[in-house]
């Protein structure tokens, strides 16, 4: 695997939370052959006072602190001069646009400067000066925009070219081609009287592939009716 992979800057507080995260099977192989690259950028580091301050109490009152504007621009910004490039900005927010496979694969060939907030939010002004989209990876709120980020980056990074060891993996996962993806069985044949689908022991191809399109299409309109169209049925 060639070093000239995509590169991805993830700004945190936490940046072995990330690292750490994503030192483990395909991804971290690939991002120790070079076939990503992913860099941490923390906003301490871009601090003026002693005590590294990157939170500050809202104004108007309520729970909670928020990511200054300083440190989080500085960081971007010293992210964006090492890129090089034009790469997005994308904060990891609630509010955001719900993350999928087709924005996981415009990320794989695009890379990204990926943001964390913290605590409750960051403040918005850096959002609308620095920030180019904001990204959901569910309706739900996390601590920290760290186990968004590394989902994001595990998503986006296992679709880079060389990165899975059979191409056509990515290519049959769930939602590359717009549904979920059929069942899947291994040896023994029979386990506790369940007993593999007999079209996967026939060696007949064409069936078997009309039986894994006929078998995914069962199960999205058993669990995700939302993501059939007319095409996918």
């Amino acid at each position: 695997m060639s070093r000239s992979g995509p590169r991805f800057d993830v700004v945190t507080i936490f940046p072995e939370m990330v690292t750490t995260a994503l030192g483990y099977g395909v991804v971290g192989r690939a991002l120790e052959a070079g076939g990503a690259q992913v860099e941490t950028w923390d906003p301490r580091d871009y601090t003026g006072d002693r005590h590294r301050t990157v939170d500050d109490r809202p104004y108007g009152g309520g729970p909670g602190m928020v990511m200054k504007f300083e440190p989080l621009a500085a960081a971007v910004r010293a992210a964006k001069v090492a890129r090089g490039d034009k790469a997005p900005v994308v904060y990891l927010s609630p509010q955001g646009r719900r993350f999928d496979d087709r924005r996981a694969r415009e990320l794989a060939a695009t890379g990204a400067v990926l943001i964390c907030g913290r605590y409750e939010g960051v403040d918005e002004r850096f959002v609308e000066a620095c920030v180019d989209e904001e990204l959901s990876i569910g309706d739900y709120v996390l601590s920290g925009g760290e186990p968004a980020a590394v989902v994001v980056l595990d998503a986006a990074i296992r679709l880079i070219p060389g990165v899975l060891g059979d191409e056509n993996s990515a290519a049959e996962d769930s939602f590359a081609t717009g549904i979920l993806d059929c069942p899947h069985y291994t040896r023994p044949e029979e386990i506790e009287g369940r007993r593999v689908p007999e079209v996967l022991l026939s060696g007949d191809h064409a069936a078997i592939s009309q039986w894994r399109l006929a078998e995914a299409q069962r199960r999205t309109r058993a669990r995700r009716t939302d993501l059939l169209t007319d095409e996918s049925v």
